[in-house]
């Protein structure tokens, strides 16, 4: 485990931040985290240029389940520092070591365990996208999980409203048993396909049966913003688009 301190006076953490562009924001003082893996702590420097933080980066579709900043914001800029190296002071850390404290400092800072780990597999799967070796086997695997667990999810859809009949655990049955079988299959096809993303698999599961769960709610998110996207333009002109983005 571990915990936040002011560098400062060693007292209670103080996030204190200054926007740069709306977006981005630097440090106005630096911030420690001591681990218990570790003698030497972590600590973020304040008003760094090359340092910035977005808090949790979060993709726009998915900011109503978890949004860009909140009680976990002392763990988002933590992270943001300490996944690149001279960006932070302490001991030298992989990527994947520093998802894991991530993951660690959410819960000490409150975040309800399921949000926890699906913001551990969000930065799971940047640092798969990033990684040097074999880079494009570890894109094709996320691409993979989440293309088919997208495309059986509509599928499905489409099995439970009698427009057609495909999938063999749907088929012509009750409503409550296909619910059933759309249910176990969102759980068991994104986990089988988890395991080619090897160290990764966990994070893959977790982003796989989330994905199969809130597919629609995505997609339909994405089209209505797609939609005011489009009034905005229409209504206001060309501008409105980076508005928008910064807001």
């Amino acid at each position: 485990m571990g915990r936040f301190f002011d560098v400062g006076d060693g007292g209670p953490l103080r996030l204190e931040v200054r926007s740069v562009d709306g977006r981005d924001f630097t440090l106005l003082r630096r911030i420690g985290y001591r681990s218990d893996d570790y003698d030497e702590p972590f600590v973020v420097p304040s008003d760094l240029e090359q340092f910035r933080t977005d808090f949790a980066s979060v993709p726009w579709m998915f900011t109503w389940l978890v949004p860009r900043s909140g009680r976990y914001a002392a763990a988002a800029v933590l992270h943001d520092a300490i996944v690149i190296e001279g960006d932070y002071e302490g001991p030298p850390i992989d990527r994947v070591e520093a998802d894991r404290i991530f993951r660690v400092a959410l819960r000490e800072l409150g975040t309800p365990v399921v949000r926890s780990w699906l913001m551990w597999a969000a930065v799971s799967i940047a640092t798969m996208w990033t990684m040097p070796q074999r880079r494009w086997r570890w894109r094709g695997a996320v691409l993979a999980l989440i293309g088919v667990v997208t495309l059986v999810g509509l599928i499905a859809t489409g099995d439970l409203l009698d427009l057609w009949s495909v999938l063999p655990w749907m088929g012509q049955r009750s409503l409550g048993a296909e619910l059933l079988g759309g249910g176990a299959a969102a759980v068991v096809v994104p986990s089988v396909l988890a395991l080619t993303w090897g160290r990764f698999a966990r994070a893959g599961i977790i982003t796989g049966v989330a994905l199969a769960f809130l597919v629609h709610v995505t997609l339909a998110i994405a089209a209505l913003f797609g939609l005011y996207r489009l009034v905005e333009r229409v209504v206001t002109g060309p501008g409105a688009s980076t508005g928008s983005q910064s807001a």
